[in-house]
């Protein structure tokens, strides 16, 4: 499951405007016309699926609801995905 919140580099807790404002700013930095990295367009698409996902209320609960599910069920696997996205922000 990938961490929508490492990936836009919020809070669980952030705000829609919040959402939106750190979206902007890695969709500026990633977008394929700007950044010409090999992996940048796979960044960008993941980008685009946090924000479609986080800043829609209902789905934004759903995804909640299963990244405390996989928190409970599979905290190895989960806490290995989490160090991964930040690294992968930090470098």
């Amino acid at each position: 499951m990938k961490d929508y919140y490492a990936i836009l580099g919020i809070a669980s807790d952030a705000s829609k405007d919040v959402v939106k404002i750190a979206y902007r700013r890695k969709a500026w930095l990633l977008h394929p016309d700007r950044n010409k990295a090999p992996e940048a367009t796979d960044h960008f698409r993941d980008v685009q699926e946090a924000y479609e996902t986080l800043s829609d209320t209902s789905r934004r609960q759903v995804y909640d609801e299963n990244r405390r599910r996989n928190l409970l069920d599979k905290p190895l696997e989960t806490a290995r995905e989490i160090w991964k996205n930040y690294l992968e922000g930090v470098l």
